[in-house]
C-alpha cells in the first residue's frame, strides 16, 4: 500500500488551487478508474482531492435549448433523465450501454471523460507500455490486440479509448467547460481527446491542474433524430468492439445533416468527418450510407488479429444510419 493523503475540496477553486500546490494530485469523482488504476500499481497519486460533493451534479436546460450536465452528474442519473431521454436518446443509450449498473451509480459525467485510454498491458505493470513510461515500447503491437484500434493508431500505442458516453457527446457536438489556475475555457469535446502520436502517454488537452466543472450540449434542430449501437463480447460489463452514435436530420429524401462517431476504433472517439462530408445533401439511401462510412474507414489500418472490426464497425454504422431514416420517430425507444 502507498501511502497519499485525502482532501475533500469545498469549492471548484479549492479544489483547483490545492492540486495546484501539490505536484502528483489527483482529482476524486466516482474513483472507478483511477482507484482501480492505484491498485494495480498504475497510478500512485501523492494527493487525493475529492471534488464528488461539489455542487456540480445537477442538469439544467439553457437558454438556448441545450442542456448543462454538471462534472459529478452520476452515470445512471444522466441516463434516467427525462431530457436527456427526450432530446438526446444517443446519449442515454450510450450510458446505458457502459459498465454494469453498479458502476454507473458510482462514475461521474466528469471521470468518465477522464478515464485513461488503455488495454491489458497498460494495466500490468510487469510489461513495457509506452503510456506508462514513454519510450519503454508497445508490445500490442505484435502481441494481444483483438479488441485495440485499427484507426488512428501510431507504433507507440493500438489502444482505445472506453467510453461509451464519449462516443454519444462527440456526435453531439458537446463541449467540455474546464476550470484551472487561469480560469475557465471551453474545448469541443470532439478535440478533448488525443490520438497517440508520438507521445501516448497524454491522453487528453486538458492542462495541469485544470478540472472538468461541466458538460454543454447545443439544441438539436427540430426533425433530428439520433441513436447509439455497441457491439461487445457479452450483454453487460464490456469495453465495445465497435460502437456507433448516429444524428440524423432528412427532409424528402435528402439528408440536411449527419453526425457520426464511433468508438472501440481509436484511441479516441473517433468523429467521422468524411462520412459526413459525404452524406450532407446525398439522398437518403442505404447505397449511400454504406458508400459514405467505406470512405471513412478507408483509412483504417487493422492490426494482425482486429480487420473484423472494420467490418463490424461498417455494419453498425449502415444499419444505426438505415434505422434512423426507416422509423425516425421510433429512433430513441
Amino acid at each position: 500500500m502507498k501511502p497519499f493523503a485525502y482532501l475533500r475540496a469545498a469549492s471548484v477553486a479549492e479544489a483547483v488551487r490545492e492540486s495546484a500546490a501539490h505536484s502528483g494530485a489527483r482529482f476524486l469523482g466516482g474513483g472507478t478508474n483511477l482507484v482501480d488504476l492505484m491498485k494495480l500499481g498504475v497510478e500512485s497519486p501523492g494527493l487525493l482531492i475529492d471534488v464528488s460533493r461539489l455542487p456540480l451534479d445537477q442538469v439544467t436546460d439553457t437558454a438556448d435549448g441545450g442542456l448543462r450536465i454538471g462534472a459529478t452528474v452520476r452515470n445512471s442519473d444522466l441516463a434516467a433523465h427525462p431530457s436527456v431521454r427526450a432530446r438526446y436518446p444517443a446519449l442515454s443509450q450510450a450510458l446505458l450501454a457502459g459498465a454494469s449498473g453498479q458502476l454507473r451509480n458510482a462514475a461521474t459525467t466528469g471521470g468518465n471523460l477522464l478515464q485513461r485510454t488503455r488495454c491489458p498491458y497498460f494495466q500490468d505493470t510487469s510489461k513495457p507500455c509506452n503510456k506508462r513510461e514513454p519510450g519503454s515500447g508497445c508490445p500490442a503491437v505484435e502481441g494481444v490486440h483483438r479488441d485495440l484500434a485499427v484507426i488512428g493508431h501510431s507504433s507507440e500505442c493500438v489502444a482505445t479509448h472506453p467510453s461509451d458516453m464519449a462516443v454519444a457527446l462527440a456526435a453531439l457536438d458537446a463541449a467540455v467547460i474546464l476550470h484551472g489556475p487561469d480560469g475557465e475555457r471551453t474545448v469541443a469535446l470532439t478535440d478533448f481527446h488525443r490520438l497517440p502520436g508520438d507521445d501516448p502517454s497524454v491522453d487528453t488537452v486538458i492542462r495541469p491542474d485544470e478540472m472538468i466543472t461541466e458538460v454543454l450540449l447545443p439544441p438539436l434542430p427540430d426533425g433530428t433524430v439520433c441513436l447509439y449501437r455497441k457491439a461487445r463480447d457479452r450483454a453487460s460489463f464490456a469495453f465495445a468492439l465497435a460502437s456507433v452514435a448516429a444524428v440524423l436530420r432528412v427532409r424528402e429524401g435528402r439528408i440536411e445533416q449527419a453526425a457520426l462517431a464511433f468508438g472501440g476504433l481509436a484511441h479516441r472517439p473517433w468523429r467521422a468527418r468524411t462520412a459526413e462530408e459525404a452524406l450532407r445533401g446525398a439522398p437518403a439511401t442505404d447505397a449511400t450510407y454504406l458508400n459514405a462510412v467505406d470512405a471513412e474507414l478507408a483509412a483504417a489500418r487493422p492490426l494482425r488479429d482486429n480487420a473484423f472490426k472494420v467490418a463490424l464497425a461498417r455494419h453498425l454504422a449502415v444499419d444505426a444510419l438505415a434505422a434512423l431514416t426507416a422509423a425516425p420517430e421510433d429512433a430513441g425507444s
